[in-house]
């Protein structure tokens, strides 16, 4: 267990599973709330969690009182969007926040984490990608640091759509990996 700024992390376990999926169609539901199209409800279930948890990592944030306010999934690699790359990199996805229990700040310390653990592998650089229609959710990851690297306009997903997304990435050679 990792405890950050109150915030404890650890590494999910299969148990989690349908606490992610909850966690994930809540983050859906606020989206599509608040006009942004990006997530649905009920696109990703256990069996998504369960694999990532076997290729990459995906971690678990607990507030103080020990309720989950959060996750993400740290990947090594994400050829559908940035291609075949040296292993350079951390690729972060489904930055997932539980507004109502989550205290302020969060998401910039699971950005955060993230970047730390990625470090930690001796990998000199954070990377993400934003769909192009979000310019809230672009500009909040600019504020942490991260730079438009590229663009892939024509990304596919799993129900055929098409969509853009934005490339970023962030250096981590000044991180402090403790």
């Amino acid at each position: 267990m990792i405890i950050d700024d109150g915030i404890v992390f650890r590494p999910a376990e299969e148990k989690d599973a349908g606490t992610l999926v909850q966690l994930y169609d809540q983050a859906a539901r606020w989206m599509r709330k608040h006009g942004i199209e990006q997530w649905k409800p009920g696109d990703k279930d256990a069996a998504h969690f369960l694999s990532k948890m076997r290729e990459g990592e995906v971690w678990i944030a607990r507030d103080a009182d020990g309720r989950v306010c959060g996750a993400y999934e740290l990947w090594w690699s994400d050829e559908e969007a940035w291609g075949i790359q040296p292993p350079v990199a951390g690729y972060v996805h489904r930055l997932m926040v539980a507004r109502e229990v989550a205290p302020a700040g969060a998401g910039r310390r699971m950005l955060e984490h993230a970047e730390r653990r990625t470090a930690r592998t001796g990998r000199e650089r954070a990377r993400l990608d934003c769909v192009s229609t979000n310019p809230r959710l672009l500009a909040y990851y600019r504020g942490a640091g991260y730079r438009v690297v590229g663009e892939l306009p024509d990304k596919q997903g799993k129900d055929g759509r098409t969509y853009g997304v934005i490339l970023l990435e962030k250096r981590l050679d000044r991180l402090s990996v403790v």
